[in-house]
């Protein structure tokens, strides 16, 4: 019987990466500093944004494991058959495909990179206690660290490439906002509406980037009732007159996720709605204003918290005012560590991209029900900040149909 092999390179085809391939080299250079200081021989990355982060490959698992190893001089994919050489196209370093003839050869190919006894770096926020069990029984570690940290801290701070083609995403987010806007009106479902924005930044993104991969773009249009959660799904509910409308759009561009999230009214809007409406804005615009160098994320929430408490409103906030941007998405990635919360000390450096996105929801039977919220994205520079999103919030431009 043919012998057939643990793990393999399949490497063909032109490399097409989101970034230049020093863009890498310095991303691990960082990392291998990290390492350094830690004693670290080598990392076991697991999840799909710091794969995506250090190498551009952007795994789709489909129930298979996938991984990158670092090591002091090697950085090396891990992916399954199913696969080909498209992970090789789409990665910066080395590729090694793994087989499924026999189980745990995904393990098997790691521990060709990592050998055995070593000091292994991991992210124990993703690894799983079935898969933490299997590395310490395949690479038998002379001891474990947690990584997590450390890369999120490295993803928190953009490069001058990161910010290029996140002010690029967030210009895709207004084309998709404008989309939506000209798609609203009585009678029709969010679902349809939705498909609009989608549709006209997945042409957009086509556009701009002729090379990337395009994948995960997605828009949430709520109405109504609809509205009162930031991450309802879309249904198929019609559009009335007087509804209050959430409009979000979420480009996705090899990874990297940008948003725009506006509130909107279909052709009129009574006075009690108006009055939250404003207030909220209100607040959108306060909250710009404290975002710069040295500002705390805990200090920028507990002034935001005491402009809604005046407006006797905090009680119907929802959650925390901002966030960071860079390799994350709606089930993928997230830099905890900058977010505009009461238990984030974090403070803002130039470089650093974050959200600011207050959120009011008014239960239903009060006046002015629903759930308010408007979002842009700011890059943190030396001075202060920068607006990067360009649709209009409020209701001068807000209310159509």
């Amino acid at each position: 019987m043919t012998e057939r092999p643990q793990f393999y390179r399949f490497h063909q085809g032109d490399r097409v990466l989101p970034f230049a391939a020093s863009e890498y080299d310095a991303r691990l250079t960082e990392l291998r500093a990290i390492m350094a200081d830690q004693g670290i021989d080598a990392c076991v990355f697991t999840s799909m944004h710091n794969i995506a982060y250090y190498s551009g490959f952007l795994y789709c698992s489909f129930g298979r494991p996938y991984g990158l190893v670092v090591t002091a001089s090697d950085s090396v994919t891990i992916s399954a058959g199913i696969d080909a050489a498209q992970p090789w196209r789409r990665c910066h370093g080395d590729n090694i495909t793994y087989t499924d003839w026999q189980r745990d050869n995904y393990w098997r190919a790691i521990a060709s990179v990592t050998g055995t006894g070593k000091v292994i770096g991991c992210e124990a926020d993703h690894l799983t206690l079935v898969q933490s069990e299997k590395l310490n029984a395949f690479l038998k570690p002379s001891r474990g660290v947690d990584i997590a940290q450390a890369t999120m801290q490295q993803r928190m701070s953009k490069s001058q490439a990161e910010l290029d083609l996140i002010r690029a995403g967030a210009a895709v987010a207004d084309v998709g906002g404008f989309a939506i806007r000209e798609a609203i009106r009585e009678g029709a479902r969010e679902i349809d509406i939705a498909m609009a924005g989608r549709d006209a930044m997945e042409l957009e993104i086509a556009k701009r980037f002729p090379d990337a991969e395009y994948r995960d773009t997605w828009v949430w249009f709520q109405s109504g009732i609809n509205t009162d959660g930031a991450h309802n799904p879309v249904t198929a509910r019609q559009l009335r007159r007087g509804d209050i409308l959430s409009l979000n759009t979420f480009p996705m561009i090899s990874g990297y996720y940008t948003a725009l999230e506006r509130t909107l009214f279909v052709k009129e809007v009574d006075a009690a709605s108006l009055k939250i409406w404003e207030a909220n804005v209100a607040a959108h615009e306060y909250g710009i204003s404290l975002l710069k160098p040295g500002a705390s994320c805990a200090e920028v929430t507990a002034k935001i918290n005491a402009f809604f408490e005046e407006r006797q409103l905090l009680q119907y906030r929802t959650f925390g005012y901002g966030h960071s941007f860079g390799v994350l998405s709606h089930y993928y990635g997230r830099e905890a560590g900058l977010e505009l919360r009461e238990d984030i000390d974090t403070v803002l450096e130039p470089g650093m991209v974050i959200s600011m996105e207050p959120m009011l929801t008014i239960p239903e039977g009060q006046p002015g029900a629903g759930g308010y919220r408007e979002h842009d994205i700011l890059f943190i520079t030396e001075n202060g900040n920068e607006d990067i999103t360009k649709y209009p919030f409020g209701p001068e431009f807000n209310v159509v149909g």
